[in-house]
């Protein structure tokens, strides 16, 4: 389709935001300019050129519409046609109560999509700076935004930019794997009761691989890297062993919900898991194993583990920089730089964590545009859904002095008043399915007035 620069919306990234964004602007029939720097400039983290790559874990966290914060917002984003849910949805592997995907045929089905929408021009080029002439344009970099357009970015918002460090867990071929020792089950039997692999550790080992984590080798940090902090929500499996030996016994390795068949009768001190990682089930992730262990000292550690003794990996774990814009302090209610409103932000540069908040944020990003192109008004999602928690929270919500990456929780949204047979206020389970029921019904007031 031919389209000049000032005749469409031009959108920076094509990761799960921008594909997000972009598709949002078809649906609204206006044309859009995607321009992705990879394969020509590609990124520590990244293995390909395809879009919406996933590349830390394959997993959408929760699909639990009722009673969590996340499965909420799945549910909110299929109902306003997401195209990264439906890419989801389409390629689920199992997860018990999760949603996780084959990510290479997850990236395959967005990347088809996009190339197959006639109104959206995908441009295979680096953008170091945004040019004057472009009316309109969404910035969907995501966390590994290359060098020359961070420094665009930090002089357009006249912010030094923040970062912090995240970690990728390793990937293990199933047929590596000691069955003797292993075994499937989901923790509490949910999901098929069978989507996870397990490893059972007596409190000797267990001790033992703790002790190991802490003295095995690290990646070195650069001298401007040592200040950088973690995101508190996927620290390396090594920083969480070190804040106590129990911390990760009732963390990740936590042994409730499972019993093992081979000792039934033997309760394990701590579980490691593993989750499929594509359609084949001939790959498993490390849940919860992201690490800055060098490859090394990867090796040798995990392979101590029960059922690892001849793992072999099919991707070791690994540590990249990410970085992100101070949201509250500069962006508008409707993601805009509110130093220049032809530029909005989407993703994880907005300071958003996680696959899903990331694509709800170019999801809003894209109705904004449409209803700004169109001279149409858009509405903010009402604070008491999701959407609507998530963007309030990046948008002016979380204290600008204290802005850190956050994945949605209930905790973003408003309270709410329920009360149980008794006159009291709900809590625990009751308060957050009465949340999602009063979001439920806000969101279709959002959709029908």
């Amino acid at each position: 389709m031919n389209k000049t620069t000032t005749e469409c919306i031009h959108i920076i990234g094509a990761g799960l935001a921008g594909c997000e964004a972009a598709w949002q602007l078809s649906q609204a029939h206006i044309p859009v300019i995607l321009h992705e720097m990879r394969p020509h400039l590609q990124t520590d983290a990244h293995l390909t050129d395809g879009l919406g790559e996933l590349v830390c874990s394959n997993s959408f966290r929760s699909d639990d519409a009722e009673f969590n914060a996340v499965g909420l917002l799945h549910a909110e984003m299929r109902r306003l046609n997401s195209l990264i849910m439906t890419a989801a949805d389409a390629t689920k592997v199992p997860a018990g109560s999760a949603l996780a995907v084959d990510r290479d045929a997850f990236s395959a089905y967005i990347t088809e999509t996009i190339e197959k929408q006639p109104l959206i021009t995908l441009v295979r080029e680096e953008i170091t700076e945004i040019p004057d002439h472009w009316n309109a344009v969404i910035i969907a970099t995501g966390p590994l935004t290359s060098d020359a357009l961070a420094r665009s970015i930090a002089q357009l918002t006249g912010e030094t930019q923040l970062a912090f460090f995240d970690a990728i867990a390793p990937i293990i071929h199933h047929d590596s794997i000691n069955f003797d020792k292993a075994w499937f089950q989901s923790r509490y039997d949910k999901g098929t009761g069978k989507d996870y692999i397990n490893l059972p550790l007596d409190k000797e080992s267990y001790y033992a691989f703790i002790d190991n984590l802490i003295k095995g080798e690290k990646v070195d940090f650069h001298e401007w890297e040592t200040s950088t902090p973690y995101f508190e929500g996927c620290l390396p499996i090594e920083v969480m062993a070190d804040r106590g030996r129990e911390t990760l016994a009732f963390g990740p390795m936590k042994p409730v919900g499972l019993t093992n068949p081979h000792d039934p009768l033997v309760k394990p001190y701590a579980i490691a898991q593993l989750r499929q990682d594509n359609a084949l089930a001939t790959l498993f992730n490390m849940v919860g194993f992201q690490t800055k262990l060098t490859y090394g000292e990867q090796k040798r550690i995990f392979r101590t583990l029960p059922g690892l003794e001849n793992a072999e990996f099919a991707r070791l774990g690994g540590l990249h920089r990410n970085t992100f814009i101070n949201g509250p302090k500069l962006l508008s209610p409707t993601l805009q730089l509110k130093t220049q409103a032809r530029i909005r932000f989407a993703g994880q540069i907005t300071g958003c964590e996680g696959y899903v908040e990331s694509s709800a944020t170019g999801l809003l990003a894209g109705l904004f545009a449409a209803a700004e192109w169109m001279r149409t008004d858009q509405p903010l999602p009402p604070p008491t859904t999701a959407l609507g928690a998530l963007l309030g929270h990046i948008t002016g919500g979380a204290d600008a002095e204290t802005y850190q990456p956050m994945n949605v929780n209930f905790g973003l949204f408003p309270p709410t008043d329920a009360k149980n047979e008794k006159g009291r206020r709900v809590k625990g389970r009751d308060r957050k399915k009465a949340m999602t029921e009063r979001a439920a019904i806000d969101l279709e007031r959002w959709l029908v007035p």
